[in-house]
């Protein structure tokens, strides 16, 4: 009986498995079916799950058009802007997050749990309530339409959650590895660096990755910060495909697909820093 009801309970989680897997990956299926499928299907009554033919007509569009103001160059010139902010936020706040996440877990000063918490309290705020404060800011600045500007904003909302996450995962690497080489003539840099940060590259690469996958994907803040293709990043490209008497659906739907791209090889390259990185990060807090 025991053992029956042991095979029960793995049957069952593997189709529970099952049917999350299937939640998961058949709205991308139903993606990268839509970019290859004709146009008119798309609209057709009753909906065709399957193409009478395949097209890839819209990928080539997009990486052959070399005319400025055509969707492909436009789109193109978005996937560059978007992977160049993505690729500053990363830098600037996992750089600074770092050195900042090691102070709060290794050294004591005053209001250090409530600046902590005030890092938490960022992200509640909501982001329609600053947005023309922001707005007020960057024009005075000149930063408006610029990737520098895109660049700095996130940095700004990427910057607490590194503190928040690395500290977390310094605070679950054992102090007595730094003490030891304190004793040995290192100062408490030396010791960041020598001991600390490379104990701590699951965590790096985790924290990167999502902070890359907060600056690929984010739209709010683009939408309002810029007005040209020099710096539009590929959520707002995307979103402009709808125009005002028509809608592209296979269009939209192969932006969406280049665009989850490199979001999901890099989750699969780095996966298993992605999972040890989290769950070593929330032992203690």
């Amino acid at each position: 009986m025991q053992t029956f009801i042991k095979h029960l309970r793995g049957s069952v989680k593997y189709i529970l498995a099952l049917i999350i897997t299937v939640i998961v990956l058949v709205p991308f299926l139903w993606l990268v079916i839509s970019s290859l499928s004709p146009e008119k299907e798309l609209l057709a009554k009753p909906l065709r799950w399957l193409p009478s033919r395949i097209s890839f007509e819209r990928y080539l569009n997009i990486f052959t058009e070399q005319k400025a103001g055509t969707t492909g160059y436009d789109f193109r010139q978005a996937m560059v802007n978007s992977l160049k902010v993505a690729f500053c936020v990363v830098v600037i706040s996992v750089v600074s997050g770092t050195i900042a996440a090691y102070s709060f877990a290794r050294l004591r000063f005053r209001l250090k749990n409530k600046i902590i918490m005030l890092f938490l309290f960022t992200y509640m705020i909501p982001p329609v309530a600053i947005i023309i404060a922001l707005f007020t800011i960057f024009n005075e600045l000149n930063l408006l339409d610029t990737l520098g500007g895109l660049a700095v904003l996130y940095s700004s909302f990427a910057t607490p959650f590194v503190v928040w996450i690395m500290r977390g995962y310094m605070q679950s690497i054992p102090k007595d590895l730094e003490d030891a080489a304190r004793v040995d003539g290192c100062s408490r840099l030396q010791a960041l660096t020598k001991v600390i940060l490379p104990l701590a590259v699951p965590g790096l690469i985790a924290t990167s990755i999502l902070v890359f996958l907060f600056s690929w994907e984010e739209f709010f803040y683009s939408l309002i910060f810029t007005s040209t293709v020099n710096s539009k990043t590929i959520p707002v490209a995307i979103a402009e495909f709808s125009g005002r008497h028509k809608v592209d659906f296979g269009l939209i739907a192969t932006g969406g697909v280049l665009a989850a791209l490199p979001p999901v090889i890099l989750t699969l390259i780095f996966q298993k820093y992605i999972i040890s990185g989290l769950t070593a990060g929330g032992i203690k807090g």
